[in-house]
């Protein structure tokens, strides 16, 4: 009955279920760890941004980088702004309109200081036309502001390229940034959240980091691609049924068709009445 199995139809059928079973199986394991990720990183999130301020120079130091747990913490640093190196970074999008944001280094004392992006600014009325950008407070001022490590092209999605106009850039590194300076920079940057005193006029201020749901929608996904194995073996085990059923019936139609049928219609039988009236009279 199930020799039709071992047909060439059914044995690339069989082929590619086993090939189907892993792959969702492995589809499912990925997107629960992207769920453990994500909620994880969601976690450090949320913990960065609600522990106390602490000096920028406790989570970085020029030279080096800022640690990825460490993102967002909230800093402080005081100085004074140095106008002169003010940088404009280009494509960047808040409230869905393409903008600049305005980095700015504050110096700090002992040769160092830290970049510091003060906010985003409409782009000008055409590509080559500059922006209006509201000037940084003189004097010495305190910031306060989220800690981020240095954009790179793998992190940020952005491909870095030269031949932009002055004072303009693309990512906001550290090490790149800092190699045209006179001071040494400090690992990473800061988005000003809140400076003493007030600025007189400002930048718009960048938006604190969406915490997002945990990689929810990825939970999610691992339990569908894991219910996918029971649909492909279900339907698989369906199919096998039902062409079993289909010879079965095929079978037992042909089974009929081959059984001998006499003239009444009745299988193998003839009833004579004739026949025997005559045998009687011969008798007698």
């Amino acid at each position: 009955m199930y020799r039709f199995l071992l047909t060439p139809r059914w044995i690339a059928l069989h082929i590619v279920v086993l090939l189907v079973i892993p792959a969702f199986v492995f589809l499912g394991q990925w997107q629960f760890g992207r769920f453990e990720e994500r909620s994880a990183s969601s976690d450090q999130i949320s913990a960065n941004l609600e522990a106390p301020p602490v000096p920028v120079t406790a989570l970085s130091r020029p030279g080096g980088g800022v640690n990825e747990r460490d993102k967002y913490r909230t800093v402080t640093a005081t100085g004074t702004f140095d106008a002169a190196h003010q940088l404009l970074v280009r494509r960047r999008v808040q409230n869905s309109v393409v903008g600049f944001y305005v980095v700015t280094p504050l110096v700090t004392g002992n040769g160092e200081a830290v970049l510091v992006n003060r906010g985003w600014v409409r782009a000008g009325a055409t590509a080559d036309a500059l922006p209006e950008v509201p000037a940084p407070s003189a004097g010495q001022v305190t910031v306060t502001g989220r800690i981020r490590p240095s954009e790179t092209e793998e992190s940020s999605g952005i491909r870095d390229r030269a031949g932009l106009p002055p004072g303009q850039v693309l990512l906001i590194n550290a090490e790149t940034v800092g190699r045209g300076l006179p001071y040494r920079l400090l690992g990473g940057y800061v988005d000003l959240v809140e400076q003493s005193p007030r600025a007189a006029a400002a930048p718009d201020p960048v938006p604190a980091p969406e915490v997002g749901e945990g990689g929810g929608l990825n939970l999610a996904y691992g339990v569908q691609w894991w219910l996918f194995i029971g649909v492909a073996v279900g339907g698989w085990l369906l199919l096998i049924r039902r062409e079993a059923a289909d010879l079965k019936a095929e079978a037992a139609k042909q089974t009929g068709q081959d059984r001998p049928v006499g003239q009444d219609g009745q299988d193998g039988q003839s009833e004579r009445p004739d026949a025997e009236t005559e045998t009687e009279s011969t008798t007698a």
